[in-house]
């Protein structure tokens, strides 16, 4: 089955993680054994030949470039303009793939429909992987003429804040509304038709801007507090606000947004016997307080930052999204269902936004 995977972090991986990701995962982790300058070094999941493999034919890939002001301890860019230079080498990586045929960029509705005709139809074994672009974290856009020029280049979704405090939102671990320049960029965004990921908005934040956003919301990728007590996880109220504005939630496997208590580095899948069983169980939540399977989708996260010493035991690379329609019918789920938590529900979304 089709899969589109809401929140890759491709040019991240290929830029700062230096990883040719037209190679197989074994040998992207054969060409890295050794190194240990980043945690999940030979435990990547993603490639680009994987993705084919498994089918993933569509996902949401980023550009992110942290800016941290003096005085924040996070890793990141020293000035907005540094970290806007390191999203212009991503989107370069992204050409750089169309240029050999490998990806695509998916900017409209026209183009959503063709690449999915190409894909339902027994596509060929090049075929390329669409994406849409999406920014994590608006810090690097330093003005609003920089959202309108990152639009002319094919930036479609925009989460404005990452982890801690952010010029637009604060994030992740951080608390309060959105700035004043945060309400400018949502009435930019509003006004370019840039879809809203409330992804990593902290509690006040992300009321303040359904408050503020008349547009597409969706969230790339946040699993459920009921089932993680953690405040980067949506609450059944936040949840229930997403489901009425007719988002569409995507499903990380990221182990401590999985499972609670997960220490980073200490904790292992097989300890608490991860699997994506656990993913369902989060999956299965949204569904019963929507009532239906129409708002829930996946948003791996698949290394983002983390490997297979941080994921599901039964993830040894992204291409094993395909053990999912099985599970998720022996859970009870129609065959209409797992189709649109497959792929679907985003295929829809986007095709009501660019309507």
């Amino acid at each position: 089955m089709l899969v589109f995977d809401a929140h890759l972090d491709l040019s991240m991986n290929a830029l700062e993680w230096n990883r040719d990701l037209t190679q197989p995962v074994a040998e992207i982790r054969r060409r890295e054994q050794g190194l240990s300058d980043k945690p999940d070094r030979g435990n990547n999941t993603v490639s680009l030949v994987e993705m084919r493999r498994g089918r993933v034919g569509l996902c949401v890939a980023t550009q992110i470039a942290r800016y941290v002001k003096e005085g924040n301890p996070l890793p990141g860019w020293k000035s907005p303009q540094i970290a806007w230079a390191m999203t212009q080498g991503q989107l370069a990586w992204y050409r750089a793939m169309e240029e050999l045929g490998w990806m695509v960029q998916i900017t409209d509705r026209q183009g959503l429909l063709d690449h999915l005709k190409l894909w339902q139809e027994d596509p060929p074994p090049d075929a390329p992987i669409g994406y849409i672009l999406s920014l994590e974290g608006a810090d690097s856009l330093w003005s609003l003429e920089h959202v309108e020029r990152a639009y002319q280049y094919g930036l479609r979704a925009i989460g404005p804040a990452h982890y801690g405090p952010g010029t637009y939102a604060p994030g992740t671990h951080a608390t309060g509304p959105m700035t004043p320049a945060g309400h400018k960029l949502l009435a930019k965004m509003e006004q370019l038709g840039i879809i809203l990921d409330a992804t990593h908005l902290c509690d006040e934040a992300f009321w303040d801007a359904l408050d503020h956003f008349g547009g597409p919301v969706w969230a790339s990728h946040s699993n459920c507090r009921a089932l993680v007590p953690h405040d980067r996880q949506f609450t059944d109220e936040q949840i229930q606000a997403l489901i009425a504005r007719g988002a569409v939630i995507g499903m990380p496997l990221d182990a401590w947004m999985m499972v609670p208590d997960w220490v980073p580095k200490k904790t292992t899948p097989q300890e608490r016997n991860l699997t994506l069983e656990v993913m369902i169980d989060h999956i299965d939540h949204v569904c019963q307080l929507a009532g239906n399977a129409d708002h829930v989708g996946i948003g791996t996260d698949l290394d983002g930052g983390f490997g297979t010493e941080q994921c599901p035991m039964d993830v040894d690379t992204i291409a094993d999204l395909q053990k999912l329609p099985e599970m998720l019918s022996r859970r009870g789920y129609s065959d209409a269902d797992i189709e649109k938590i497959m792929y679907r529900n985003f295929v829809d979304f986007l095709l009501r936004a660019w309507a």
